[in-house]
């Protein structure tokens, strides 16, 4: 029954013969002659200008005309056949096998399997299928039987024999799930860039599952910084929860198997590089605050923290004011909750916002769903659906997001803002230049109108008698003042000079006393010199 339908089938490939006139071994054949033929075709020797023309019937080398030696006789079609396997022999000699085997690892072990092969052939060849498989195994070509343990009913009841099914195997490690590291890099002709924690179904090895994977990028001091969504033609790290896999595995992603839209399915493709459970990915928090007191250089900051637990673990953390006025933070205050007092450089403004640049993990989503599409029904295998992005769930829902009120355009109304006058310290204002000096205009007050008054000649008088007294009491005191300065430096000089004479006295009465001194100690060792 095999032979006749193999007979029935054989001429479909394109090996067969197709009609009674179309061979395709005959057609090989003849196209091989007709290189040969057109190898010796016409042609024109331009420098000479002799023209020689093909032979028709042979393929040869032709006649010449124009001078050409024509006594050469063409070569028949077995000769012509025979040069040219001995051209190809040479070609394979020369550039196949040129070393006399194979000069690569990948041919050594090729060529040890065909002649394991071939020797277990040999050795084998008399004994029966079942005693073969005892001895050397299941070979390539033949059919086996295989068992499964501890499968799922679904796949009994909803068995497709025309749906093929792939048989791997894999190691004992590879069947533990953990959190993998991986090299990906979106697909150039996917249209859609690639955001953190959307589900995404990744064929690794012999699995194919969804997973969440969480994108990230590798910095100078080995940090992992999370990335919000993959960069535009440039290799970023992919942590996921999956099964452990072996360094250098090769990997792609599809965002989902069910539907066909239009365009390119393959939305990544990446490398596994380890399963490191230490590896953090951290993402930047930024606290902010606003000053509560301010004291020069010292200052309370509230709002940033919650309570005082918070701000006992960030003691000694660096914070910066918008304007560029870098600070630390010293210790909690008991009231408010969460308020601290800090240092700055400068003096800070009650405008001004503080803010602590932070980092915090992110935990990677342990999410395994095997592609389970082989339990589905034989009309459902290619309509297997996990789990869905938030924007497909609110397109298929016609959900939408309430926009939030920070976000909405409002007018902005400001108050105006009053400046300062500009004070000058006093001895500033001496060494600048005049026309940079402030210039201060006199208050002018109107003087309120007084009635004329017409003294009578006694009145007038006695204005002049108290004018003359103010004069002569002023003058009067003026003369004490200048006769008490001149008794004041008399008194100096007096007293500066009895203290140079006392002085004076103090260092002749020390020199004396010194040189009786020394005249005592002279004469108390002469008298301890002659003792000895």
């Amino acid at each position: 029954m095999g032979s006749i339908i193999k007979d029935s089938i054989r001429d479909c490939f394109v090996t067969g013969k197709w009609k009674a006139s179309e061979d395709a071994s005959e057609l090989l054949r003849l196209d091989d002659m007709d290189d040969d033929e057109e190898l010796f075709g016409d042609f024109e020797d331009l420098e000479t200008g002799e023209k020689h023309s093909g032979d028709k019937s042979g393929g040869g080398s032709g006649g010449v005309s124009g001078g050409g030696s024509g006594d050469d006789k063409p070569k028949t079609r077995a000769e012509l056949m025979e040069k040219k396997r001995k051209l190809k022999e040479q070609f394979d000699a020369e550039y196949d096998d040129k070393d006399g085997g194979g000069n690569t690892y990948y041919d050594d072990l090729k060529t040890q399997a065909t002649r394991q092969a071939e020797l277990n052939r040999q050795q084998f060849h008399d004994l029966d299928d079942n005693a073969r498989v005892e001895l050397e195994g299941f070979r390539a070509g033949l059919y086996i039987r295989v068992e499964l343990d501890g499968m799922p009913c679904e796949l009994i009841e909803n068995f497709d024999p025309t749906y093929p099914l792939i048989v791997g195997g894999l190691q004992p490690g590879e069947e533990t799930i953990g959190c993998v590291r991986a090299r990906v890099k979106k697909h150039r002709w996917y249209g859609k860039i690639l955001k953190s924690g959307n589900p995404v179904i990744m064929s690794v090895g012999w699995r194919r599952f969804q997973t969440l994977p969480i994108y990230s990028k590798q910095e100078d001091n080995m940090r992992y910084r999370m990335l919000k969504y993959t960069p535009q033609h440039v290799a970023c790290m992919a942590h996921f929860w999956g099964p452990i896999t072996r360094s250098g595995t090769g990997f792609l992603a599809v965002q989902d198997v069910a539907k066909r839209e239009p365009g390119f399915r393959v939305i990544a493709t990446g490398t596994i590089l380890d399963a490191n459970q230490t590896a953090e990915v951290t993402k930047k928090l930024k606290l902010t605050g606003v000053p509560m007191k301010i004291y020069k250089k010292t200052a309370f900051i509230k709002d940033m923290f919650n309570s005082t637990l918070e701000v006992a673990k960030f003691e000694g953390a660096k914070i910066r004011t918008v304007s560029g006025i870098r600070g630390q933070i010293k210790k909690a205050l008991n009231k408010p909750q969460g308020a601290f007092r800090a240092t700055f450089e400068d003096k800070i403004m009650l405008s001004d916002i503080v803010f602590c640049r932070t980092w915090y993990k992110v935990d990677i989503p342990k999410l395994y769903n095997p592609v389970t599409s082989l339990l589905l029904p034989p009309e459902q295998k290619d309509s297997w659906t996990g789990m869905k992005t938030t924007g497909q769930l609110k397109r298929e829902r016609g959900l939408h997001n309430d926009p939030q009120f920070d976000s909405m355009y409002t007018p902005i109304v400001r108050k105006p803002k009053t400046m300062t006058k500009l004070k000058i310290p006093k001895a500033l204002q001496k060494e600048l230049p005049y026309h940079m000096k402030p210039k201060y205009k006199s208050k002018e007050t109107p003087k309120p109108q007084r009635v004329a008054v017409i003294h009578s000649e006694r009145e007038q008088k006695v204005a002049s008698l108290m004018k003359m007294l103010r004069t002569n009491y002023s003058e009067k005191n003026s003369k004490e003042k200048q006769a008490m300065k001149a008794r004041m430096v008399a008194l100096k000089l007096r007293a500066k000079a009895a203290e140079e004479a006392k002085q004076q006295r103090q260092r002749v009465m020390k020199k004396d006393i010194f040189r009786t001194l020394s005249k005592l100690d002279a004469k108390a060792e002469k008298r301890k010199a002659k003792g000895h």
